[in-house]
């Protein structure tokens, strides 16, 4: 087993109980079945938990079917390697790379093959903050009811898009350690997750226009009089009171670029004054966590693209 780093946890087992030890406590209770008597387990497993949001990457090592409820959460599993076989009452699902399935929450939906080289990207949603989410990213305040897939396919682009960037994060939670001891990239993470899931399995109907100016003005206001907010674009949409797509077709057309680029600018601009008035004892880690940049590295980077220089450069100069 090893050691668990802040905010992760991760584990190495060949022990049949602290392999279903560890997979319950961060998905859900279940009941393991061997398919294979000559293999060996070799479960791999590392998990963030995000609050309403669990993600994480794990293999068995060795064939196995599971039978579980997912209480009170939707369950999203997409193979890395290997494949996935479930029952979804009458149907049989089979997801390999670059496809996943999708298990509701409160109903015995079995994994009635998990293969021996399978490899899985995990995401699990808390039902009811998945569903608040909903009402917020698609403006629904009586939200319709919403068809949720059973079995996602890189074909949108949306769906490509977040697949690809669930896969990267799971597999870079080892090396995050310390940065997911903060609660404020916590909700900002399990956030931009959540948006990018909702998108990705409801289709655009095109039936609402994009946000108008005065509706994108607002969320510029609110920008620039609290920068320092937390802001998801799920938030910047509730604020203009329409979709996340709308908002995004709006801040294109009327402002040349994404409401969370435009938000990122506005803290550089004030990082940058910050800077150029600081003295020279003053840490660029502390003006960068003062206008909301929770990863110092990136900030160095957006900062150098923006203005041809690092943080401490300008700093010292």
């Amino acid at each position: 087993m090893n050691p668990p780093t802040e905010g992760i946890n991760v584990m190495d087992t060949h022990d049949w109980d602290s392999a279903s030890r560890a997979v319950s406590n961060a998905y859900f209770p279940h009941e393991l079945k061997l398919l294979s008597s000559a293999d060996h387990l070799d479960l791999s497993i590392c998990t963030a938990d995000l609050g309403a949001v669990t993600i994480g990457r794990m293999g068995w090592g060795v064939e196995v079917a599971l039978d579980c409820d997912y209480p009170d959460a939707y369950e999203v599993n997409m193979p890395v390697t290997g494949l996935l076989e479930s029952a979804h009452r009458s149907e049989k699902l089979v997801s390999g790379d670059g496809q996943g399935t999708i298990f509701p929450p409160n109903v015995a939906t079995p994994i009635t093959r998990w293969s021996r080289d399978c490899t899985v990207v995990g995401v699990k949603f808390d039902r009811f903050a998945l569903e608040r989410e909903m009402e917020r990213v698609l403006a629904c305040p009586q939200p319709r009811k919403v068809e949720m897939p059973t079995h996602l396919d890189a074909g949108m682009v949306e769906t490509r898009s977040w697949m690809y960037y669930v896969r990267t994060l799971s597999n870079d939670l080892p090396r995050m350690r310390g940065m997911l001891s903060s609660d404020l990239l916590k909700k900002q993470l399990a956030s931009t997750i959540t948006t990018g899931f909702i998108l990705a399995v409801t289709p655009d109907l095109g039936t609402a226009p994009p946000a108008r100016p005065r509706i994108v003005n607002r969320v510029l206001d609110q920008i620039h009089d609290d920068p320092t907010r937390p802001w998801t674009v799920a938030d910047m949409a509730e604020a203009a009171e329409v979709s996340v797509r709308r908002l995004q077709e709006g801040f294109q057309q009327y402002v040349g670029m994404t409401p969370v680029a435009y938000l990122r600018d506005i803290r550089l601009a004030h990082a940058h004054e910050d800077l150029i008035k600081a003295n020279s004892t003053t840490a660029v880690a502390e003006i960068a966590t003062r206008w909301g940049f929770t990863h110092t590295g990136r900030f160095a980077s957006a900062y150098r693209s923006k203005y041809g220089m690092s943080p401490s450069e300008t700093l010292h100069s």
